[in-house]
Formats: C-alpha cells, structure tokens, sequence
C-alpha cells in the first residue's frame, strides 16, 4: 500500500464495499478499499467456463423493477434477460411430477407464506412452526426455503422471512452479475490479498491491522459476513460484544450452484425445471437451460450442501446425478459433465452465501448495522432489513454507510 494513511479504509471488496468506496471516492475522501481475496466481488463471483459466464455466487436481479444494479448494468452496456425464472408464472417439467401435483404444492407453497406473513405481528418463532402438520408438501417446502435462506425452517425466524421485501421481478445479467459487481470498482483505490484481522479504536485515530500492514484512519467501514466478526476473525480492541452477539444471530446460511453440460439440451424448453424429489428437504432444483445454454444450473442448500461440500465437487456432480437419473432415466448419465462449484462454506472469506436470521433474532440486523461513535461504520447484506442475502441490499447498505461517513465528517468540520 503505497498510502497507509487515510480518511476512510472500507474492509471487504463486495457489493457494500464497492459501493461505499465509489460513493466516497466520488465526494473526494482519501479512502482505500481492502480485500482479502485476490479477485473483487466478494460473494459475486463470476467464471467463464464452457464457453459461457457462469455466476458461482449471486445471479438473480431479484426486486429488478427496483434493484440500482439494473442501471449500473445498463451504464456498463451489459444485456438484461428478463426471462421469468422457472419458478414464476409457468410449472415445472411433469417428469415425475404431474401437473396437479404440481398445483397442489404450489397451493401449499403459498398458503404457507400467507401464514408466514400473518404471522408478522405474533411473537417471533421457527418458521418450521408454520408448516401444516402431516403436509405432504412439507419436504419441498422446506427444500424450497433452503435455497431461500440457505438453511432449514426450524432455524429460520418468522419474522426475518417475513421482512423480506421482494418485488418477484426477477432478471438476469447475460454477462454475469460477478462482472458487473466488479467492473463498478473500475479506477478505485484498491488493495487486494490484503486481509484485516484487528482494527484498534482505542486512539484518536484507527489503526487498521491486516496482511499487508497497518493502515490509519479516521473511519473505517466493515463489510465483511457476519461468520468472520461472530468467530473473531476480525476483531476489535476493544471488544465489541454487542456487534459480535448480533453476528451470531445471523449466521450465513448455505446456497451453492452446480453448473453441469448437457448433451443433447434442445430435448428440454428454454428456463425449465425439475426438482431431484418432490416428499424430501435435502434434493436440489435443476434450472434447465438457463439463457437457452446447453447446461444444468443446479441449486443445493442447507445441510445438504454443507454434507456434499465435506466430500469435495465430485460429491456435488455425484448426487446430481444420481437425482437427474432418477427423474429421466439411467441413460441419461451419459449426457452430463461437470462444469465449476464454488464451495461457499469452504471459502474462508465467505464461510457461507447469505445471512438468515435466527428465531428471535430479526432485530440483531439493526443491531449490527448500527454505527459506533460516528468511526465504525458496517454494511453487506446481513445489515439490510428488508433486501437481506441480494447483492442490492448489500449494494444499498454500502452508499448509507458511505452517506453516514460524510454526514459524521461534515459535523466535525462544522464550526
């Protein structure tokens, strides 16, 4: 770092981050961003592979009749697939899942989020709560949270899922939602593989300690997932317990996605789907040619995906298959081959692909956004009330802990 010394350091290179830096940088703050990792993006991560971009993290515009990323993408000439997701507006694939059967679950689907938000101003409790007693749907509808929230219902709050503020407009970047997130740090002060594990704010100024030294400055804004301030791995001196109790509340959840070639893909309607099981939690749900492309985009959650991780990508492909043959067939082996994973729960920077809030604990998110003596400031998607685990909430969070950087330096200007 050629400047260790300046007004702002913002901790971690994702959607917040980025977004905070530009801000800041743009109103002409020395400030410098800091990223472990060796690529920015943080949980946007996208690969070329097969020919194609390939999101291994965030892929979905969700809320894109209002997500600023929508725009950002424009600005950057990228194209906007506002195909529906094969979940909206059109069934499953019937291979092992007729059409009624089809209705049925998606009525109990629905009825179960109609509680959920009934719900809204009862005490809070596991979402599991909720399911109707002896549903036959009851399995999907918890596979389907798990790729919602990245873990089961019983450690879902009610309250949280029910904040969620989606609009069901969802669309997708044809060049990767990773691209975009990074290209949007174009020409900013950035230092990569530079890992902060301590920031000091015993003195007048803060000392940020990291893998590449120490840097000072007036504020710092901490974008880093709630596992990596819950364990410790960033501390602070002093301690701040409440933020670190407020982290726990929101652990990261598990989301991983499965690109597997297909062979033969014309067979299938452009943005289909086939979930591996319909009467259990642990299956995954294949996206079928998604953008039209010959490929699977697989979906994994929950303790499934943390299980299939322990045992490497091969476990990833091994039990894809295994669901995709019992759907259409053992010939059908012969058409798949591996493409790319990224383990979340494996990468140490991430520990995991999206906050869910514990029972109980909907209110740590305003616990953990809130700034400390106008220094320590903190945003990422675990921070946002109502856009948890998207890109755009985290993208949200980053410009108001940006704005409240320059609020707080504007007082102490002031006369």
């Amino acid at each position: 770092m050629a400047n260790s010394d300046v007004d702002v350091v913002v901790i971690g290179g994702g959607a917040a981050g980025i977004a905070a830096t530009r801000r800041l940088h743009e109103a002409g703050v020395r400030c410098r961003l800091i990223e472990a990792r060796a690529r920015l993006g943080g949980r946007a991560f996208t690969v070329f592979c097969g020919g194609y971009p390939l999101d291994l993290g965030c892929g979905w515009l969700h809320s894109a009749d209002r997500n600023p990323w929508v725009a950002i993408a424009e600005s950057q000439g990228r194209t906007i697939d506002k195909t529906p997701p094969p979940w909206a507006e059109r069934p499953s694939l019937p291979h092992r899942f007729p059409i009624e059967e089809q209705e049925q679950f998606i009525g109990a689907l629905n009825a179960f989020f109609d509680r959920v938000h009934a719900a809204g101003n009862r005490p809070d409790r596991p979402a599991s709560e909720l399911l109707e007693p002896d549903c036959r749907w009851n399995g999907l509808i918890g596979a389907i949270n798990t790729y919602i929230s990245g873990v089961e219902l019983p450690s879902v709050s009610t309250h949280d899922l029910n904040n969620y503020g989606a609009t069901n407009v969802n669309w997708r970047i044809v060049e990767g939602y990773g691209t975009t997130i990074v290209a949007h740090a174009a020409e900013l002060p950035v230092t990569l593989e530079c890992a902060a594990h301590t920031i000091d704010h015993r003195g007048t100024r803060l000392r940020v300690e990291t893998s590449c030294g120490t840097l000072s400055a007036d504020q710092v804004i901490i974008t880093v997932p709630t596992d990596l301030i819950a364990d410790e791995t960033l501390r602070f001196l002093p301690a701040l317990p409440a933020k670190i109790e407020a982290a726990r509340g929101l652990p990261l959840g598990l989301a991983d996605k499965l690109f597997i070639a297909l062979q033969q893909a014309d067979e299938f309607p452009r943005d289909s789907r086939v979930f591996g099981r319909t009467d259990h939690v642990e299956t995954g749900a294949y996206h079928l040619r998604p953008f039209g492309r010959p490929m699977i985009e697989v979906y994994l959650g929950g303790r499934n995906a943390a299980r299939l991780e322990k045992g490497g990508d091969e476990a990833f492909f091994d039990f894809a298959v295994a669901e995709l043959t019992g759907v259409f067939g053992n010939a059908f082996a012969k058409r798949l081959t591996p493409l790319r994973i990224h383990r979340w729960g494996h990468d140490p920077f991430a520990r995991g692909s999206y906050s869910s809030a514990l029972p109980g604990h909907a209110g740590d998110r305003a616990k953990l956004a809130a700034p400390i003596d106008d220094r320590l400031f903190f945003a990422g998607e675990a921070c946002s009330l109502r856009d948890f685990s998207t890109a755009h909430g985290a993208y949200l969070t980053g410009l108001a802990a940006a704005d409240a950087v320059l609020a707080a330096r504007m007082r102490r200007s002031s006369p």
